[in-house]
């Protein structure tokens, strides 16, 4: 028996390889001959660091750079490739995580830190930046990142512009000139599962800054913001970039990526796929099994387990889908997963689930339980 499991994190519980541990453990409670291998993964956002340093051997380097209230923090990136590669999560330096409840305010956060690890990525001489992005405390259009490359914003008295999501309305002029030159010498691929484009109702804004803290007045101040920051990057650009697919990522850190390092944006799952050989590894499994802490209908929408669903079908192999918890709809039930397994008992809160502990143990049993409905389906 031949076991491949390729799990996301379960956010706010345990990490991709933890997940992994514990689903082994269980599994191998029943089917103690079994094969398995384990492919940790990532759709760009956290965790694409540790699936991508696991894989290829890569080596995490720290830098201290600002948070997203400019205060000096930690982050690590890892380097591939003998160091000609770098992989940056922007949470490390723009991440939700890194603020208490109180301090969400996504008028006042910036992506500053986040190009901050961009220019020690130079400094070490890398020639291919992966960047992932997700789980963003940020709404400022990539202003802080650019402002840290060299790029300058101004209001309409030529005052410079703090590189924040309230300053966003009163851009006027962009100046570019002095942004840092090796930026274009770099390939920068930039992993996200976020379709949406900057501004409008399914805009950075307007579906994702209330989960960083704004409120109805807010979240429209924003938006009328990143549609002023993109009427002028396009006057000076010659190209308007606002509505393309994956623009409003990270509020709008992946239009700036695009709009002003040419940078490609690809999907997050798919990237680390290809990266991890997954495909060769899966055709030689007998069964797939993959998972993240919730699984519900955004999981069909370029998450994690849906890339492997899709790559996995291909090859005509069976994929079980495992979630800290699951909430069914139509679509999941007609998706392809030959079963799907709720992780959280529903005698427990949610709260008591997402122990590191109580998850550990709940996975196992309910990797026991999948390996002894295989034995009995064979």
């Amino acid at each position: 028996m031949r076991l491949l499991l390729a799990f996301d994190k379960f956010k706010h519980s345990l990490s991709s390889d933890q997940v992994a541990e514990a689903f082994s453990l269980g599994w191998r409670d029943v089917m103690r001959d079994t094969s398995i291998d384990i492919v940790p993964i990532s759709d760009g956002g956290d965790g694409l660091l540790g699936a991508l340093v696991a894989a290829c051997s890569g080596e995490v380097r720290e830098v201290e750079v600002n948070d997203p209230l400019r205060r000096r923090v930690v982050a690590r990136y890892a380097l591939l490739n003998a160091g000609t590669t770098a992989v940056i999560e922007s949470s490390e330096a723009a991440g939700l995580r890194l603020l208490a409840e109180e301090e969400r305010n996504p008028l006042l956060t910036t992506t500053f830190g986040v190009g901050e690890m961009i220019l020690d990525a130079l400094q070490c001489g890398c020639r291919r930046i992966i960047l992932g992005l997700g789980g963003s405390a940020t709404n400022d259009c990539g202003m802080g990142l650019l402002s840290a490359l060299g790029a300058r914003f101004y209001d309409a008295h030529d005052r410079v512009v703090e590189p924040i999501g309230a300053a966003l309305e009163s851009v006027a002029r962009v100046d570019f000139s002095m942004l840092d030159r090796r930026v274009s010498e770099v390939e920068i691929i930039v992993a996200s599962d976020v379709v949406n484009p900057l501004y409008g109702p399914y805009g950075a804004a307007c579906v994702y800054a209330p989960q960083k803290g704004a409120d109805g007045d807010l979240v429209e101040h924003l938006d009328r913001g990143m549609r002023t920051f993109a009427t002028v990057v396009a006057s000076t650009l010659g190209r308007d970039l606002s509505q393309n697919s994956g623009a409003g990522a990270a509020g709008g850190m992946g239009y700036a990526l695009m709009a002003f390092l040419r940078a490609t944006l690809l999907s997050g799952i798919d990237l680390v796929l290809d990266m991890v050989d997954f495909d060769r590894r899966a055709a030689s499994s007998d069964l797939i099994v993959t998972g993240e802490g919730r699984i519900d209908r955004q999981t069909l929408m370029g998450k994690a387990p849906s890339g492997v669903l899709s790559r996995s079908l291909k090859m005509g192999r069976d994929v079980i889908a495992v979630g800290g918890c699951v909430e069914w709809c139509d679509e999941l039930r007609e998706s392809g997963f030959k079963a799907i397994y709720e992780v959280k008992p529903p005698e427990i809160s949610l709260q008591e689930a997402l122990k590191p502990d109580v998850a550990r143990e709940n996975i196992r049993n309910v990797a026991r339980a999948i390996a002894r409905e295989y034995c009995e389906s064979r």
